[in-house]
């Protein structure tokens, strides 16, 4: 697919715009390695999140998060690759709807709901972009998608009910994971036209350097409340190199290949990696309703991973 197959001029003009993916076959070995690896890492990113919060304030852990992201692609040769004038709206708001708005959003939500159940409530992605991509291409997905993507997301819900209902939640805490949700939901579908254009790095690098100046007052703001402890930094920092940086090209890349919709199902593996971590890092407590989510979740992605028809 060359640059021009991607969009036509028309749609080049507009705001947002989205594209199909490369390929609509079933997901190969490279693609599942990359869900894995990306769902991993994004799966630990809560955790990183709750132990920079020990330390610091929100908007210093999602400051450093965007900054160390951006300072590690800066090392990366393909960075520097030219990028269209007319694409430099959409890098504008990429900037926003995938770095500055959840990034904000995540650690203010961990002051109220634990790290496991906003990574769980992460499973409600595929939902948004579904719609999104449907509203955008004028087409819905095909059968096996639909129905991977309703089991999925129902063992998504399972998945967060217990935490939800044993008082652990906070309506506040799930609304901002919620926003910072349909807005992973709008960049993914941005991302997956200016990936096949670019490549992921020179994309995902000018989006984050955005989404640094955005949040960067913010991390100043909340410096005097903050303090300087190794734990805590460590966190932040891996965060930001691997969950931020590694794991958004990674991430960028497979959704410019599948497209928006099935690239998302990676959000339906993180609430399983959530809630794994939580047993064996925080020894918490899963219920058998958990359980039965995380099989609706599997169920779901393999559906949603299954050729385009």
């Amino acid at each position: 697919m060359t640059a021009q197959d991607v969009a036509p001029p028309s749609a080049r003009r507009r705001l947002l715009v989205t594209a199909e993916g490369t390929s609509s076959t079933a997901f190969t070995s490279a693609d599942w390695a990359t869900l894995t690896v990306t769902s991993l890492i994004w799966g630990a990113s809560f955790l990183f999140i709750a132990e920079g919060l020990e330390a610091m304030e929100p908007g210093v852990v999602t400051a450093l998060r965007v900054g160390f992201g951006c300072l590690a692609l800066t090392f990366a040769p393909a960075a520097r690759t030219p990028v269209d004038r007319e694409d430099w709206p959409r890098l504008l708001l990429l900037g926003v709807v995938w770095f500055a708005i959840p990034m904000t959003m995540f650690p203010l939500a961990e002051q109220w709901i634990s790290s496991s159940v906003t990574g769980m409530l992460n499973g409600a992605l595929p939902i948004f972009s579904t719609t999104l991509a449907a509203v955008l291409l004028g087409r819905l997905p095909g059968r096996f998608q639909m129905a991977g993507l309703a089991i999925g997301f129902a063992g998504a819900v399972l998945i967060s009910v217990p935490s939800l209902g044993g008082g652990s939640g906070s309506a506040l805490g799930v609304a901002l994971v919620i926003v910072a949700v349909i807005a992973y939901a709008v960049a993914g579908n941005l991302m997956v036209p200016l990936q096949q254009r670019y490549g992921s790095i020179p994309v995902i690098w000018r989006s984050m350097a955005v989404g640094l100046v955005v949040t960067l007052p913010y991390g100043v703001v909340g410096l005097p409340d903050s303090r300087f402890e190794w734990s805590p930094f460590a966190a932040v920092l891996v965060l930001g190199t691997l969950g931020t940086g590694v794991a958004f090209v990674l991430a960028g890349t497979l959704m410019g290949r599948v497209g928006a919709t099935r690239g998302a199902i990676i959000a339906y593996l993180i609430p399983v990696v959530a809630m794994v971590l939580g047993v064996v890092l925080r020894d918490e407590h899963v219920d058998a309703i958990a359980i039965g989510g995380l099989a609706l979740v599997l169920v779901g992605a393999w559906l949603t991973s299954r050729a385009g028809r």
